[in-house]
């Protein structure tokens, strides 16, 4: 990320919303930076967030580009515990890990966490989720403090690092198997052919590299 991208990004609401079409605030800044993205895109910012990307960026103040939606206040993830199942999909879609719970165990949202992103509505199979204002008549920047920002990102930056650790974790657990069974491929298979066992022995290997080097990848 350059200069003008960190500049950017840093006034942003961090709310990681997507509402701008892209994956997350720092993903925006760049497009911003690069001149791929108006600066009028982040509906939680409303318009002192495109006035302060004007300032920063030299260009016109412009009214928020509604396609992207509209300036309000903010809101926080309320589960109604009657109807959640445990499904754990608004887990997994939360981006700063503001929603606990087990699978098949009631979920709850941690408040001072939920930056009221709304990516967890629309995954809920059985549409337990709300939203309730917490800002009053306050909307934007007037709502949302640099505090609450540098949380948001904080938390999302947590959170990009459990998920890739999750994943390592995971493909270190496959390959230990993958590496077990092709030490004794005939013991873990009922096979007994030994053409087929050959030839599932080499997707075996085959995967095995393909993991082996992604892990090289990332080191």
């Amino acid at each position: 990320m350059n200069e003008l991208a960190r500049r950017i990004d840093a006034a942003l609401p961090q709310t990681q919303c997507q509402r701008c079409s892209y994956p997350d605030c720092a993903a925006y800044a760049q497009a911003i930076a690069a001149g791929e993205a108006g600066i009028n895109q982040c509906p939680p910012g409303g318009q002192e967030g495109i006035e302060r990307l004007a300032a920063i960026t030299g260009q016109p103040v412009v009214p928020l580009d509604t396609h992207f939606g509209i300036e309000g206040p903010v809101t926080v993830a309320v589960i109604d515990e009657d109807w959640c199942i445990g499904c754990t999909l608004c887990i997994k879609a939360c981006p700063t890990d503001a929603i606990v719970g087990l699978n098949k165990r009631m979920h709850t949202v941690i408040e001072p966490y939920c930056t009221g992103c709304e990516l967890c509505i629309p995954v809920c199979p059985v549409d337990c989720i709300s939203l309730d204002i917490v800002s009053g008549e306050r909307t934007g920047w007037q709502a949302w403090s640099p505090a609450q920002a540098e949380m948001g990102r904080s938390r999302y930056e947590q959170h990009k690092a459990r998920v890739a650790r999750e994943k390592t974790e995971n493909e270190e657990r496959l390959v230990v198997k993958a590496e077990a069974k092709l030490a004794d491929l005939a013991a873990h298979s009922q096979i007994t052919d030994g053409a087929v066992l050959d030839q599932k022995r080499a997707v075996i290997e085959a995967a095995l590299a393909r993991a082996r080097a992604r892990r090289a990848g990332s080191t």
